[in-house]
């Protein structure tokens, strides 16, 4: 759905951007960037053809899509009619109505039945988000601090030194290991196809015995925490009101495809809390919660490795401190980090060597993504040796050019530089609108030196990167280098632009400034146009509406407007 959205928004673009420069003389009391979404959905789900407009469309989409996908409703029961009522009035009378579509007269009529009925649906939607809001509030206000709270160890762990994750093929490998999901698809093997259960207990007596028989647990201590993973990792699904049943791909565990695997291990990752004890009263069990994640994190803080009797005394004075109930589930849980130390092994995230716990890298990975579901940061990256070069250049645009010169060096003494060179251009070429990666590349393959030509007179056949590969080769002045052109020279500007745009306003106008007075940027406006970069009209437009010298906007608006129709 993504990939449609933004296809169709790429497809609408020129025409809004055309009923925006409209409104103003035409509309003036209309806003036209609420008409965006609407317009966007009425491609989506009601018509291919973005200028055909039927009877129908408007109630579509206003009343059933708008409540569900519209930012501010508050803007949106104010000022989206009126703006709907201005752009089909611009599709008219600029002949953009597509043959075929209903008259104005129709679709202005079914605007007008449509408008109460939606500012109802908007002044429903503001109600329901203050609601839902107020309750996040409340439960903020009343979550306590849990043992497995991030969040009070946030700055250690942005302090702490970089995270190095394995490749996919490695974790994979190591998560079809996992001793749990193998249990788990066990069970919803067991469990078959439309088995009834009960309301208050899924599993009489009998089945609870032969289940355990089926998954060859010892006893029946952890058959509900492993029929909970087996929901988790969708190998077992609800499919009626008293019937549950095995998925059916289920049986095909460890699967083949390596994304697949680590697709499921995730699904399953929460599953981790499932490790805390589990006590006949439930204020102690609720006095221990969260102590998987506790023993996680200091084991992460103290670099992957943690004796367990330092463990065991740090986190009992924790949970101590964190309910009054602690010290007296600690002691009713005898060793309450015998069901941590269990589950977090059998899930493949530590290991227990005598009385020492490690991280695994499943751990590791594990719990660089559960600190960012928190929002907490985490410098991680690939290991070195499983770094690509994307990996490379898209986390090299974060670092210091200190750090980043480190970290290139030691890609580098991996490979030899004629390979690197092309690793660093292919990388650079997947992506043609990612003018910050193409340039970080074209500087590291310049370092190379002559072992960089090869990868250098390839490059000269990608689009986006021939004026780097031109440029370089004429430098060193190889045989038979082409001479960068014209249309070279300006897409290394459009580059710059592009970059500089991401910085922020004042960066981007000050990188206009440094091609010279406005008459030699107007000069350059009106022939860079013709380039054909995949930023160019955004930057134009942001050319448009920065810049101070009124000359240089109307040279912007002007080459816009070339470049929108010669397309």
């Amino acid at each position: 759905m993504t990939d449609r959205i933004e296809a169709a928004a790429a497809e609408l673009r020129p025409l809004l951007q055309e009923f925006i420069l409209w409104a103003p003389d035409n509309a003036p009391g209309s806003d036209p960037d609420l008409v965006g979404p609407v317009a966007l959905w009425h491609r989506l789900i009601a018509r291919t053809d973005v200028g055909l407009w039927k009877r129908g469309d408007l109630r579509t989409v206003l009343l059933e899509r708008m409540p569900q996908v519209v930012e501010d409703p508050d803007a949106a029961a104010d000022g989206m009619i009126p703006a709907v009522r201005a752009y089909l009035t611009f599709l008219s009378s600029t002949g953009r109505l597509s043959p075929g579509s209903d008259s104005p007269e129709i679709l202005l009529a079914e605007l007008d039945e449509v408008e109460d009925d939606f500012v109802d649906a908007m002044e429903d939607t503001i109600a329901e988000r203050d609601w839902d809001e107020e309750e996040d509030e409340l439960d903020e206000d009343e979550s306590d601090e849990g043992l497995g709270d991030f969040e009070p160890f946030a700055d250690e762990i942005g302090a702490l030194p970089t995270i190095r994750l394995r490749p996919d093929t490695e974790l994979a490998e190591a998560a079809r290991r996992v001793t749990l999901i193998a249990q788990a698809r066990d069970l919803a093997l067991w469990v078959g196809t439309g088995r009834k259960v009960g309301e208050e207990t899924l599993l009489t007596d009998s089945e609870v015995d032969e289940a355990v028989r089926a998954v060859g647990l010892p006893d029946a201590r952890n058959i509900w925490n492993l029929w909970n993973l087996a929901i988790d990792l969708e190998f077992l699904a609800p499919d009626g009101d008293d019937t549950v049943s095995v998925d059916s791909d289920t049986g095909a565990w460890p699967f083949e495809d390596d994304d697949d695997v680590l697709d499921a291990w995730m699904l399953g990752l929460h599953s981790l809390d499932y490790g805390d004890p589990e006590l006949d009263d439930d204020d102690l069990t609720l006095a221990l919660s969260g102590l998987t994640r506790a023993l996680l994190i200091r084991v992460l803080l103290a670099g992957g490795t943690r004796r367990v009797p330092e463990l065991r005394e740090e986190l009992a004075e924790a949970a101590a401190e964190y309910d009054d109930l602690g010290a007296d589930a600690w002691a009713a849980a005898g060793d309450p980090l015998a069901s941590v130390l269990a589950w977090l092994t059998g899930y493949g995230m530590a290991t227990v060597d005598g009385d020492t716990v490690t991280l695994t890298p499943l751990g590791a990975e594990g719990l660089v993504h559960l600190l960012d579901d928190e929002d907490i940061e985490i410098d991680a990256r690939p290991a070195i040796d499983a770094m690509t070069a994307l990996d490379l250049l898209s986390f090299s645009a974060d670092m210091s050019e200190e750090e980043a010169d480190e970290e290139f060096s030691a890609w580098l003494a991996l490979r030899d530089p004629a390979r690197a060179a092309s690793e660093l251009l292919e990388a650079a070429a997947e992506e043609e609108s990612d003018a910050l990666v193409r340039v970080q590349a074209a500087s590291l393959v310049g370092s190379l030196g002559e072992a960089a030509v090869p990868a250098w007179q390839e490059a000269l056949k990608e689009p986006s990167l021939r004026p780097y590969a031109a440029t370089h080769l004429t430098q060193m002045d190889v045989e038979d280098a082409p001479e960068p052109t014209q249309a070279d020279t300006h897409w290394l500007i459009l580059d710059m632009w592009t970059i500089s745009a991401g910085l922020g306003r004042p960066e981007f106008v000050a990188s206009l400034h440094d091609i010279g007075p406005a008459q030699t940027l107007i000069g350059l406006l009106d022939v860079i146009w013709k380039v054909h970069h995949p930023h160019i009209e955004e930057l134009l437009d942001l050319i448009g509406e920065t810049h101070p010298d009124k000359q240089v906007v109307k040279a912007a608006k002007r080459a816009l407007f070339k470049a929108r129709s010669g397309r």
